[in-house]
């Protein structure tokens, strides 16, 4: 079974990360759990492609809180939470950036902590509370709007700052260049071809 499925949802050509993950305890009976990251828009199309793969939702887990990143939100938890469900999703966000959302998160997360097969690390810049999701067994990072192909997240919106997104930049690109970014917006690429562009290049 394919384990990362791709959706490109909404105006703003948002990616919607789907990554199974390989529980012995699945949500209901059939299917296999997942994490889906950053459910930004076009909740129909997320939840019909979860259904025709037989994935449940374990974690819905965002980068941060930006409307185009959590706005399919509602309508998927109320697609996938039901007494039918062995499990409900847990719906995780930066503490930073919790505010963003109307009924909250079931858990606010922090530097270093550690949710599914993910590692959080928090790279602030684009908001305070934006972070990347790390799964360094298969070599994966989920950067939200942090870094992308060739480029980096905008600082001009309110909580906005260049010199933080600089150094978690500078953070990212000294990570092991085999690493696959898996970005908010755009292609996918790697640490070692953004490094390659130097810190100088985002700036």
């Amino acid at each position: 079974m394919k384990t990362l499925h791709n959706l490109c949802v909404g105006s703003l050509h948002t990616n919607c990360w789907i990554y199974i993950i390989n529980d012995l305890e699945p949500s209901q009976p059939g299917t296999h759990n997942c994490a889906v990251i950053d459910p930004g828009y076009d909740a129909p199309l997320i939840i019909n492609h979860l259904k025709k793969h037989n994935l449940c939702p374990k974690y819905i887990l965002l980068t941060h809180g930006h409307f185009d990143h959590i706005t399919a939100l509602p309508e998927l938890l109320a697609a996938f939470t039901g007494k039918t469900q062995q499990i409900q999703p847990v719906v995780a966000i930066h503490g930073e950036d919790a505010s963003y959302l109307r009924k909250g998160a079931d858990k606010t997360l922090s530097e270093g902590e550690i949710i599914g097969p993910f590692r959080v690390i928090h790279v602030p810049g684009h908001t305070p509370g934006s972070i990347a999701f790390y799964d360094e067994k298969e070599g994966l990072l989920f950067t939200g709007d942090t870094l992308f192909n060739a480029d980096c997240g905008r600082t001009d919106l309110p909580g906005g700052s260049q010199a933080q997104l600089l150094k978690s930049l500078e953070r990212l690109l000294a990570m092991n260049g085999n690493i696959k970014v898996l970005p908010g917006h755009g292609r996918e690429t790697t640490i070692a071809d953004e490094s390659k562009r130097g810190l100088s290049f985002f700036k």
